[in-house]
């Protein structure tokens, strides 16, 4: 599990900040996100996904930075209760969810800092997936560079020899036989240039990019997001913690990554494909018979960077007007004066509550229409207006407040 990887690595001490508290949005509020999600992600020409540790706790793997996360009870002295090999543990739904979005490419890139092989083992492509921190069943060789799949997790961290012998070919046919290696980084290793190479076109080239369960505070990792809000994409947190680039964000979701997911999936009309172990490349490799290639070629880097040029070149001249060329859609949870996407049921709802909220504060006389002392209110009780259920709750203790304000300043 990651207790063992954490364990495995060299002393460290800048962590980054640790046991942040975890914020829920309301069921209503998080419906009203997800719906914008899916109509980003169907509408979006290039959507890249960068995924930490957040998404694997439904997995039973410990993240590392959350109130129970392996540095946050590290710094206190614990370890985490939950325990579960990396052999042992199985794609979560958003892995799933995930590999689905792939095959109907509504996502075109995953970028993920995560050791614990489960994106390979959901089944999604080696072209469609960079993995910048390594992979717990992935082996290199040292001298000819390809990397390969194994059947168990390995046991070491920090790119150590493993005295395994490469059995690939190179050109003319003679044996490598060079010496095979873990892929898993220790904190002072540079990241994988070709998952790396990608990483950085293909969070370029997007003009949405979804993060999913990171705070960002790994570097160069967490300033990739940052790349396509640069080129003029969107950027999407979503996340339990607050994040390094919360301030640059066009939407952020507090929510459980699989409730999040759950939720997009169902307004994209797609469904959930179950985890089937006899498609897991990790259960169908025989390492003494198969060499099961997991290399990027460089053909791919090519590629991309043809991408790059022709997408990323005009938009960095004019960054300031050029937008893809894509139909602007407005978030109308995150400023109150930009254009409203909601539907005409949605807004009356929202029209209804905030109607609610005026009648019951304005009703007192003492009061009146005080917009300063109506808004304090609201954020005492944290009242949500596209919330019918926050407003019911709240309406019948407002005349209390109205008439005792000084009670306002205590709360």
């Amino acid at each position: 599990m990651s207790c063992s990887y954490a364990d495995g690595l060299s002393p460290y001490d800048n962590k980054g900040i640790l046991g942040l508290e975890e914020k829920y949005e309301s069921a209503e509020t998080l419906r009203l996100k997800c719906g914008l999600l899916a109509e980003w992600i169907e509408g979006a020409r290039h959507a890249v996904v960068h995924t930490g540790a957040g998404i694997s706790t439904a997995a039973g793997i410990p993240d590392f930075r959350g109130p129970s996360g392996v540095w946050t009870l590290e710094q206190k002295g614990l370890k985490p209760e939950k325990s579960i090999s990396f052999n042992d543990a199985t794609p979560t739904k958003t892995h799933m969810a995930l590999k689905q979005l792939i095959e109907c490419q509504k996502v075109k890139f995953i970028i993920s800092q995560n050791i614990d092989g489960l994106h390979l083992r959901s089944g999604i492509p080696r072209k469609n997936l960079a993995e910048l921190h390594g992979n717990m069943f992935v082996e290199q060789c040292d001298k000819c560079g390809r990397q390969f799949i194994r059947n168990f997790a390995t046991t070491s961290v920090g790119k150590k020899c493993l005295e395994t012998v490469c059995r690939s070919e190179l050109i003319g046919g003679r044996p490598c036989r060079g010496k095979l290696h873990d892929t898993i980084l220790d904190w002072e290793h540079n990241l994988p240039d070709n998952d790396l190479a990608l990483s950085d076109l293909h969070s370029s080239v997007a003009d949405l990019s979804i993060c999913l369960g990171t705070t960002l505070q790994i570097i160069p990792s967490g300033n990739l997001p940052l790349y396509t809000k640069k080129y003029g994409g969107r950027l999407v947190i979503c996340n339990l913690q607050p994040t390094k680039h919360d301030k640059k964000a066009d939407l952020i979701i507090n929510g459980n990554v699989e409730d999040i997911i759950t939720n997009v999936m169902k307004k994209l009309g797609l469904e959930i494909p179950d985890y089937k172990s006899d498609l897991d490349p990790t259960r169908n490799t025989d390492t003494s018979t198969i060499e099961m290639d997991w290399t990027i070629p460089s053909s791919w880097i090519k590629e991309m960077k043809v991408l790059h040029k022709k997408v990323c070149k005009p938009t960095k001249r004019t960054r300031k007007t050029f937008m893809y060329e894509r139909e602007k859609i407005e978030c109308p949870i995150k400023s109150k004066s930009k254009k409203s996407t909601l539907s005409v049921e949605e807004e009356s709802v929202i029209h209804c509550n905030q109607q609610t909220l005026d009648d019951a504060i304005c009703a007192n006389d003492s009061i009146g229409c005080n917009e300063n002392i109506k808004n304090e209110i609201l954020d005492v009780y944290n009242i949500n207006s596209h919330d019918t259920e926050s407003v019911e709750s709240t309406t019948s203790t407002i005349e209390e407040m109205c008439n005792n304000p000084n009670e306002i300043s205590n709360r």
